[in-house]
């Protein structure tokens, strides 16, 4: 919601469950270098993609090709254990839909970005760029979204070794802050309770690596269109049998394809491990420090014109973040294992958003401002009425910006259990998380005039509070959250094909908001919980394999949310907070069946899966705008809501052919009535608002998804590959009524090569969009009546319809040099 170009971004606090999810996917150790998958030793469940099958980079004088061996199934520790550890189980044995990237197709992307590596890879994920910056996209899967824009309503919780890393304050994701170059698997897994809190569709598990996993060193450069210069260092070595140490080291400048849209990226990832007779203990800790131009979404009209058009500018961010995390594990006999976490992690960041103002020069008496009308007074920091210094028929302006400091803090511990129960294979977890988080999040709004550019020029002159419902004054707010977790879960072998899994979590949340300024956004708020999974898998042939499974998760209204909740007092989403009234949480029931499977054939091993799922949200959160005052609005509980689908995908790998193909549906929908404000056409011809009926479709989400991608290896030294996505129409944000006309559908296709000069030089090279579709990924709409169209002789605007334009085509080259 709000006006393109308005991220009006919260800065997040951080905060962390010392709890990875999921399950772990394992095989035997490759050699150095081969960034193989072992399990880490992080108190919790995991999911980590099985080793890459690619070869150390063969010379020139490499042997002819073989046909793929046979190799043994995968493994799946449940819970952290060392590999070959009693009780671990196959892959077979989860009994939801498993989805993981391997190191070498997070490389082959040659991205930065992790979230492309998923959107390749995972049949049921989608992003989208609403900021406008490739490094902070929503990834959208299944229906529910991790973004770093505040104001959207979040339902994937994104782990980092353990760590959750949403913010927070408003739940948000700063994916540009995940070093890529150190990342061992990422994983998403569907709903389960062992996530802990805000996992309502699954989350996101990154693995990183250590020198246990990589040893070597590889320096790899790329550079192309729209000035592009990326960078990536990393090493790792094994110190005796005992002791390991690793490091990464990341650097990015884009200038972007759009009119002030740079963007630099600064990160460092490191770890030191040391273990002993099955006992293992990590260090690992990561800095970053980024400055981010998120030029959002722009008028069809100034597209139309020109493809890299913005609309109200500045709108940037600078994010620091710094963070410390120890694990440890300890075999007690061959079936306990205990294991702990402790992490602690500092966040910044400060953020600029020009935007049209409600502030204007008042009727009477003249020389005085006025907000939100010509006769209501305009008060500065000082409670006295504003005067006018700007010149008539300055189009006026404001600069928002705001300032998150949050420091976050977990423990937790663990114990899993493989005895035989009744003389048949059992694995049982008993674990306990807590975590909590201390934000101070600070907000203030310069005025200025705006030109024919549309970059805001700041005055000095600061709004203060009016008085009225829709004030914009200075917020000071101190927000503390805590989270508690206790959960059990337990994974029975019935018969050697048949395997049940069961347990579940009980959350305890508190939320309490501290207003600096006032009283207005004092709340206290606690919320509790028992979320249970149950589950099965049935191995019909050695080949094939049924799944099914019922799972809940709960979502705590965030800091965010809480203060800005109040229908009477809107909130400027999402830089000014105004009331604290309670919400509920949010409930997620999710059951899901499929089939998956895999062949070894002489031209490599065969892979496919399908599924269903449906996953119904009660009390549901959304952000609602209010009618006729653009960018203001509130959150509030909506009823239920309901998504569902199938995935489909299939794969073939081979020393010579890497294949995958995917297609998923996704149906999202409101299953209650409610009425909304928007600025869609028939809202405006209406009042303001529209109807939303039961079966209605949520905007934003795609129902259909379409990717392929193939890479062949012409000689042992040359590959080529190319991959391919289709994305179906979806409705525009603010069109819940789905009256208007869709967001088209879209098309892009890539290309990639490389040449292994070297056992240990590779030259590499991709195009983006070979075809220089012009599409976008995201749609709203605006208020044609804030601003005038420059680009057209300062007329009005007539089309409402505003978009996020995706990046033209664009040609990289890069070198990637090993040791």
């Amino acid at each position: 919601m709000g006006k393109p170009g308005n991220k009006r971004r919260l800065l997040m606090a951080s905060v962390s469950t010392g709890l990875v999810s999921g399950v772990v996917l394992a095989t035997d150790a490759r050699a150095a270098q081969d960034e193989q998958t072992n399990v880490q030793n992080l108190p919790a469940v995991e999911v980590v993609a099985p080793p890459p099958t690619t070869r150390r980079a063969p010379t020139r004088a490499t042997p002819a090709r073989t046909a793929n061996a046979a190799k043994p199934k995968p493994r799946i520790y449940v819970y952290p254990t060392s590999p070959g550890a009693s009780g671990s189980i196959d892959v077979d044995k989860i009994p939801a839909s498993v989805n993981a990237v391997d190191p070498t197709q997070i490389k082959r992307t040659g991205s930065l970005n992790i979230a492309d590596a998923l959107q390749q890879y995972v049949p049921g994920v989608n992003l989208t760029e609403v900021t406008g910056n490739p490094f902070q996209p929503n990834i959208e899967f299944r229906g529910y979204v991790a973004s770093p824009l505040a104001g959207t309503p979040q339902g994937l919780a994104v782990y980092q070794n353990g760590v959750r890393i949403n913010e927070a304050f408003s739940d948000t994701v700063n994916w540009d802050m995940i070093p890529t170059a150190a990342i061992r698997s990422a994983t998403i897994v569907t709903n389960n309770p062992a996530f802990g809190l805000n996992a309502l569709g699954g989350a996101v598990n990154l693995l990183m690596k250590d020198g246990f996993t990589y040893q070597g060193a590889e320096i790899d450069v790329m550079g192309g269109s729209y000035g592009r210069i990326q960078g990536s260092a990393q090493w790792g070595k094994k110190i005796d049998n005992n002791w390991a140490v690793y490091g990464a080291l990341e650097g990015a400048h884009d200038n972007g394809f759009r009119n002030f849209s740079a963007s630099d990226i600064r990160r460092f990832y490191g770890d030191v491990g040391y273990r002993f007779e099955g006992n293992e203990f990590h260090v690992n800790m990561g800095v970053a420090d980024n400055h981010l131009a998120g030029p959002s979404s722009v008028p069809i009209e100034l597209l139309q014109q020109y493809w890299g058009a913005t609309y109200t500018t500045p709108q940037t961010s600078a994010n620091k973040v710094g963070y410390i995390n120890l694990t440890g594990k300890v075999e007690a006999t061959p079936t306990w294992t205990f294991e702990g976490t402790a992490h602690v992690r500092g966040f910044n960041q400060n953020t600029q958003d020009g935007n049209p103002t409600d502030a204007q020069p008042c009727s009477a008496p003249a020389g005085l401002l006025c907000f939100g009308d010509d006769t209501t007074p305009a008060f500065g920091l000082n409670g006295v009425q504003l005067a006018n210094p700007f010149p008539a028929g300055a189009v006026l302006g404001e600069i928002d910006r705001t300032t998150t400091r949050s420091t976050s803090f977990g423990i937790s511990g663990q114990a899993t259990n493989s005895d035989r129960l009744f003389g048949h294979e059992n694995r049982v977890v008993l674990g306990a998380s807590y975590d909590a988080s201390v934000s101070h999040f600070d907000a203030s709004s310069e005025l200025g005039t705006i030109g024919d550019n549309y970059v805001v020029t700041g005055s000095g002159i600061f709004l203060g509070q009016s008085g009225v419902p829709t004030s914009i004054g200075p917020v000071s707010l101190r927000t503390v959250n805590q989270y508690r977790g206790v959960y059990a879960l337990d994974t029975f072998n019935v018969t050697e094909a048949f395997a049940i899994t069961g347990g579940g979590r009980f959350n305890a949340a508190r939320v309490t908001l501290e207003d600096q300024l006032g009283t207005a956004l004092n709340g206290d708020h606690t919320y509790n919980r028992f979320n249970p999974v149950i589950g099965g898998t049935y191995k019909i042939t050695p080949e094939l394999t049924a799944y099914a499974g019922y799972s809940e998760a709960n979502r705590v209204p965030t800091p965010l949310e809480l203060g800005c909740a109040d229908p009477n007092n809107p909130c400027l989403i999402a830089a000014f907070l105004v009331s604290d009234p309670d919400l509920k949480q949010v409930v997620s029931k999710t059951v899901e069946a499929g089939l998956r499977g895999t062949k070894e054939l002489n031209i490599g091993s065969l892979g496919w899966k399908f599924g269903g799922f449906r996953a119904t949200n009660y009390d549901d959160i959304l952000a609602l705008p209010i009618a006729g005052l653009q960018g203001f609005g509130f959150f509030q509980n909506v009823g239920s809501t309901r998504r569902q689908g199938l995935e489909a995908e299939i794969s073939l790998k081979s020393n010579e052919v890497q294949f995958h193909a995917s297609y998923a549906f996704v149906d999202a929908r409101f299953l209650d009535a409610l009425t909304v404000a928007s600025n869609s056409p028939t809202a405006v011809a209406n009042g303001g608002t529209i109807p939303i009926t039961p079966g209605n479709q949520i905007p934003a989400v795609p129902r259909h998804r379409i990717k392929a991608g193939i890479e062949y290896a012409v000689t042992d030294a040359w590959k080529i590959g190319g991959d391919a996505l289709w994305v179906s129409s979806q409705y525009f944000v603010g069109d819940e009524a789905n009256v208007e006309m869709k967001l088209p559908s879209y098309a892009v296709f890539n290309l990639h090569t490389s040449y292994q000069v070297t056992k240990n030089l590779q030259l590499y090279g991709k195009v983006d969009n070979v075809f220089d579709n012009r599409y976008a990924t995201y749609g709203t709409f605006f208020d044609t009546t804030a601003l005038p169209n420059f680009a057209n002789g300062g007329s009005p605007f007539a089309d409402p319809r505003s978009l996020s334009p995706a990046r033209p085509r664009a040609f990289y080259a890069g070198a990637r040099v090993t040791f």
